[in-house]
């Protein structure tokens, strides 16, 4: 039987004190800085994490949402208080939140526009990793289009719009397609040093806020 991949150590970026980019009595938007957990992971070493800086800050009602895998930069939302975390939730679960990403991948996409229809599943065995399972993967869908192709590095710069919310579903995906994320630890093989970190950053997000029902939208800009 395969193991799983062994322990790395968790060594998160330091602690700036950073404020939210939106903050009001109901929610938080914030931009995580790669390799920094959106919550607690397990053990004493793995307690610091986006959500207890923000407890660090005064912001000690800040619940989480959803989240960013480790690796990944950009923007999160946070709820403040039950409530909030319910209606977000639902925005969420019903897919109303749009979301779009940026990541450099390897190797030249051949289409400047289309869609990965691959049903996802844990590989237990290898956990965290998931894996493309056609029996009894979950479905799972991304939408992607080509903002630039750089021969010359032999890589291809995509915006990419996930519709389902699969774990690492972005990083199977482009890894399956033939073009894994550059800097991706898990699915990319000899292209993992291609990159000092994983090239995958959540850059646009929208949403009604909770309480008024405005459509509130925000952008990051890749830091890569």
């Amino acid at each position: 039987m395969l193991n799983s991949p062994p322990a790395t150590p968790y060594l998160p970026p330091p602690d700036d004190g950073t404020p939210p980019l939106f903050c009001d009595a109901t929610l938080l938007v914030v931009d995580k800085p790669s390799g920094l957990l959106s919550v607690p992971g397990r053990g004493e070493a793995r307690q610091d994490c986006l959500i207890t800086r923000l407890h660090r800050q005064g912001l000690d009602d800040a619940l989480a949402v959803h989240r960013l895998d480790m690796a990944t930069s950009g923007l999160l939302v946070l709820a403040r208080g039950k409530a909030a975390h319910s209606e977000l939730s639902r925005q969420f679960r019903e897919r109303l939140v749009d979301k779009r990403y940026i990541a450099v991948v390897a190797g030249l996409l051949r289409d400047d526009s289309g869609s990965i229809d691959l049903p996802l599943i844990c590989d237990w065995p290898r956990r965290p990793r998931q894996m493309v399972d056609f029996a009894i993967g979950k479905p799972s869908l991304t939408h992607f289009r080509v903002l630039a192709r750089d021969p010359a590095a032999d890589c291809t710069r995509v915006e990419l719009e996930p519709i389902t919310g699969r774990s690492h579903q972005l990083r199977v995906h482009l890894a399956a397609l033939g073009h894994p994320i550059l800097g991706d630890d898990l699915y990319a093989g000899a292209a993992v040093d291609r990159a000092p970190r994983l090239l995958l950053h959540a850059s646009q997000i929208s949403f009604f806020h909770p309480s008024t029902v405005e459509k509130l939208q925000f952008s990051s800009p890749p830091p890569f």
